[in-house]
């Protein structure tokens, strides 16, 4: 199996669930139906190609490296003329991902990897309003499942956060229950087996929640900070 990992980091970011209309609440990682959207819109697919469900085949792994604040956007929308109701809508803000993605197909996941280098789409993070903080970074891991992966990947939270947490922190890793055979496995119904605009639809998956201790690579004492006087010192 060939892994490709793509960082997943930007303001704001929200991945809803099935909230009504005047409350829009937010999952704590992303979804699968959010990082399918995201993979088929970097490939240019629209929502009728078929080739945009097909991509649920794909396993999935989401590991929390900085883990988002809760926050509310109020608003007042005008949704026909003369009538406004009051809207709230939920965001994770300063949220680091880790998401990995798995397939067999070699070939699907190098076509990945190059589509989020270039992708024919805007991406954005669950929501048009949340584009990621620059360009994705993505890796390609090969001989390796999406769990083994994220076990082993380096700590990708902002360097503020690790030296708030210097002692490290334990992240949760959520996969796709194929991927974790012996794990308790819940229900999310977060799979899109319809991405119409009017008639958007989803089904349920099972996922498995492990946790992953994470360690800043820079060890307490090895900071790099720059002395300014330290030529001076030298003489």
């Amino acid at each position: 199996m060939k892994t490709l990992t793509l960082e997943l980091t930007a303001p704001l970011q929200s991945y809803g669930n099935e909230a009504a209309f005047l409350r829009r609440t937010t999952f704590d990682h992303p979804t699968k139906s959010a990082v399918v959207g995201m993979l088929a819109a970097a490939l240019g697919y629209t929502r009728s190609d078929p080739r945009l469900i097909a991509l649920n085949q794909l396993l999935l792994a989401v590991r929390v490296d900085q883990p988002g604040v809760l926050t509310t956007d109020y608003q007042t929308v005008e949704w026909k003329a003369n009538t406004r109701k009051v809207t709230y809508r939920d965001y994770l803000q300063d949220a680091v991902f880790v998401a990995a993605v798995g397939s067999e197909d070699n070939e699907l996941i190098d076509a990945l990897q190059l589509a989020l280098t270039r992708p024919r789409f805007q991406l954005y993070l669950g929501r048009r309003a949340d584009p990621p903080a620059g360009p994705l970074r993505v890796a390609v891991h090969a001989d390796a499942d999406p769990v083994t992966v994220l076990q082993q990947l380096p700590w990708q939270a902002a360097p503020w956060f690790r030296r708030r947490h210097r002692q490290g922190i334990v992240a949760e890793l959520f996969a796709d229950a194929a991927l974790v055979p012996a794990g308790r496995t819940r229900q999310v119904k977060d799979v899109l087996t319809s991405a119409a605009q009017v008639d958007r639809r989803f089904t349920f998956r099972g996922e498995v929640t492990l946790r992953v201790p994470l360690r800043d690579p820079i060890a307490p004492g090895q900071e790099t900070a720059h002395d300014a006087l330290a030529a001076l010192k030298e003489e």
